[in-house]
């Protein structure tokens, strides 16, 4: 049986294969965490493969009402409702979630930042807009954004966000999270290979059927059906971020609905960003952070982690890589 999965990510064409004489693939679809979720695990009993891919929803269900800044009973909520008032203890696990997402902010000097649902919404990009918001109200939309704001006690397992208003949210890092989380229960039922697209965040384990690597197709910029190379990943983890959807137009710039938490104004020069890594988690931050930072910064940065890969296409739909990509062009 051959088995083809091809999801569109962006100017990413992710195109998995799977080829076995034995095994069978079971999916399912679901909607989790405001996105859609696709499972697939390869297993050698189609039912345990259904209660398998049940028992990773619930993982996902699990975390989601952790970190949902929309949940009222969340411990996120609780943290955000505490703001300028009081240190909030929480699980081990949100904490150290909260620290690696501390960490990622340093490392990309604020541009990824949890903190970013404090800004206020001025850019609005459901065709409302009818002006450039003024240069003032850019400035007092960051007032309460700042990851330094975020204090924690590692001793105390407490979290406290200093200022009066400030709010963390995961939406940078949470399906990320998820599908690391869900894919290590997987892992751990000794299921042997599978896919899990957290709503274009993608990690699979294991290798097809003949021990083939699976392949991830790069689709050109210009033309999303045309695959152009060919990347093979093993025990690895994408993410794209990207302004292909959303964004307005002023003066004749174009404004993308990225913004810059350190500034509050739209990133700019870069049309999309794929970051490969084993870990999702930070697929999914990175990919945004890269973004903000832009080509000759982001891709630097990108060159200094072990482990960590880029695809970046500019504004001018030119494709760009960080040291560590080989392309196997098919043109």
């Amino acid at each position: 049986m051959r088995v083809i999965i091809v999801l569109i990510i962006g100017f990413l064409t992710v195109t998995i294969q799977a080829q076995d004489k034995k095994l069978v693939t079971v999916h399912k679809s679901m909607e989790l965490m405001g996105s859609r979720f696709d499972i697939t695990v390869v297993t050698d009993n189609e039912e345990v493969g259904y209660i398998n891919i049940a028992e990773a929803e619930a993982e996902i269900s699990r975390i989601e009402k952790l970190i949902s800044a929309w949940d009222s009973n969340s411990e996120t909520s609780l943290i955000n409702n505490n703001a300028g008032i009081k240190p909030v203890k929480v699980s081990l696990e949100l904490f150290m979630l909260i620290e690696r997402a501390i960490k990622i902010s340093d490392l990309t000097d604020g541009a990824f930042d949890i903190s970013y649902s404090s800004l206020d919404k001025v850019w609005k990009f459901d065709g409302s807009m009818k002006e450039r918001p003024t240069d003032e109200q850019i400035r007092n939309s960051i007032a309460k954004v700042g990851y330094q704001k975020i204090i924690l006690n590692a001793e105390e397992k407490t979290v406290f966000l200093k200022q009066k208003g400030m709010k963390i949210s995961f939406g940078a890092i949470g399906k990320g999270y998820a599908a690391d989380k869900a894919k290590e229960l997987l892992v751990s039922k000794q299921v042997e290979a599978g896919i899990i697209n957290a709503g274009g965040d993608l990690t699979t384990w294991g290798t097809k059927a003949t021990g083939e690597k699976w392949l991830i197709g790069i689709a050109h910029p210009l033309s999303k059906e045309k695959i152009f190379s060919w990347l093979p990943i093993v025990e690895s983890s994408v993410a794209t971020s990207g302004n292909y959807e959303k964004f307005v137009l002023f003066d004749g710039k174009k404004y993308t609905h990225i913004i810059d938490p350190r500034t509050g104004w739209p990133a700019s020069g870069v049309n999309s960003v794929s970051i490969f890594a084993i870990s999702a988690e930070y697929c999914d931050a990175l990919a945004t952070a890269v973004f903000i930072m832009g080509k000759e910064a982001g891709l630097f940065l990108i060159d200094q982690l072990a482990g960590i890969e880029a695809i970046l296409v500019d504004d001018n739909n030119k494709i760009h890589k960080s040291k560590g990509i080989h392309f196997e062009s098919n043109e």
